[in-house]
């Protein structure tokens, strides 16, 4: 057998992921880079930004019944702020407002009008489009003085000779050697200035990353919390779980098969009756074994299982499957206890004639919506059904929408990840 070796390939150097790792960094590999440049880009473009935020809040506060929207100002600025983070922090910047608990605008505007985040990015535009902007571009064009010292043989030469002598810091250049002399200051003064620029292009970032995007700390302390609670409750259905199974084997498949054995006994007569009582005890402990997940599904798919499903409700059910690829086997499973949990809860408590099931892909999710024409009002207070609904989607990082006024229709929308 030829022997088979595996040489793990050397890490290169890693690139510089911030400006101020650059500027830790050898003098020659920084000022060869182009993070210079790029900060210098960082602080020339706030300029544009801030003149045309100021313009079209100055529109929206003549427009009339804008008023709201110009609160609403800081949105926008943030998301662009946060997109120009780039030219000096490669590290994603992620905004820290929250999703709605339930769709629709104004489920957002509430959201937006109680955040935090909400007015912190209206009150950082007010102070970057005043007053960070403008000091941003002095600082660029110090800079770019450097740059322009660096380069006057070129300006001395495009220059005409009736507008000749050229200033150049109250002094009079009129020849080349001269010109040289202002060219060598360049070399000298150009690289403390690009180190200087991008110091405070660093430091302006920080400011704007603390501001306006959420911080790492908060976004894995709420996550370590929900994650946690979301342990606990599933243990503890885990429990319940096994003990139901073993009530239901003692109490139902052990009866069940006694009675098998004691109408065996009776007649030949009844061999089809006691046909059907094994075939039956049969498939109640596979479902046990199993976890109530049909065998369909796993042979078939869950178009067929969805179809299996609905033909056992008591109220008539339409589905609706529109997948061109099965999904993954986690998220099949979960799309299929989603729909069994929902279609339970209609037949107990929504007193609905018709129901509808309807799951699709939509884009890089999974969406299961079961709707209803009930009389509504469904709390997820009032029963395990939906916490544990809440727990499942929630370990493969899916999101559940509950929407159910009183009256109906009750929707429940339920995005898994494609590739959980």
């Amino acid at each position: 057998m030829a022997e088979v070796r595996l040489q793990q390939a050397q890490p290169g150097p890693a690139p510089a992921p911030t400006a101020w790792y650059a500027l830790t960094r050898h003098p020659r590999r920084f000022l060869g880079s182009w993070w210079p440049w790029r900060s210098l880009g960082y602080l020339l473009s706030g300029v544009l930004v801030a003149s045309l935020w100021l313009a079209g809040v100055l529109v929206l506060v003549f427009v009339p019944a804008a008023g709201i929207v110009v609160l609403l100002a800081g949105i926008p600025f943030g998301r662009v702020e946060r997109w120009r983070l780039r030219l000096v922090d490669r590290t994603p910047a992620l905004s820290a407002h929250r999703r709605p608990g339930r769709p629709g605008l104004w489920a957002w505007l509430a959201t937006r009008f109680r955040e935090t985040s909400t007015w912190r990015e209206l009150g950082y535009a007010l102070l970057f489009s005043f007053g960070l902007a403008w000091l941003d571009l002095c600082v660029a064009l110090l800079v770019l003085c450097g740059a322009y010292l660096l380069g006057f043989p070129l300006v001395l030469h495009f220059t005409p000779v009736e507008y000749r002598p050229v200033e150049v810091l109250w002094w009079d250049v009129t020849g080349n050697p001269e010109s040289l002399l202002v060219t060598a200051a360049g070399v000298v003064v150009l690289p403390v200035l690009l180190y200087l620029g991008t110091a405070y292009a660093a430091g302006r970032a920080a400011l704007t990353r603390s501001v306006l995007a959420r911080q790492p700390e908060e976004f894995l302390r709420a996550e370590v919390v929900q994650l946690n609670r979301s342990r606990a409750r599933i243990l503890e259905a885990s429990d319940a779980q096994r003990r139901r199974i073993e009530r239901d084997l003692h109490d139902g498949a052990q009866q069940r098969l006694t009675g098998l054995i004691m109408t065996l006994g009776l007649a030949r007569d009844l061999v089809h009756r006691a046909y059907d009582e094994a075939n039956q005890a049969l498939a109640e402990l596979r479902d046990l074994v199993r976890g109530i997940a049909p065998r369909v599904l796993t042979d078939r798919g869950l178009a067929p299982a969805l179809d299996e499903l609905a033909g056992r409700c008591a109220v008539p059910v339409d589905v609706a499957v529109r997948l061109d690829a099965r999904p993954p086997e986690p998220v099949e499973t979960a799309a299929w206890f989603v729909v069994a949990e929902a279609l339970t809860n209609v037949v107990r408590h929504s007193r609905a004639g018709r129901a509808r099931v309807t799951v699709e892909r939509d884009g890089d999710d999974l969406t299961v919506e079961v709707r209803d024409d009930g009389i509504g009002g469904a709390d997820p207070g009032r029963g395990s059904g939906l916490v544990g609904l809440a727990d499942r989607v929630s370990v493969l990082a899916g999101r559940i929408l509950l929407t159910s006024p009183p009256g109906g229709p009750t929707v429940l929308r339920v995005e898994l990840p494609w590739a959980a």
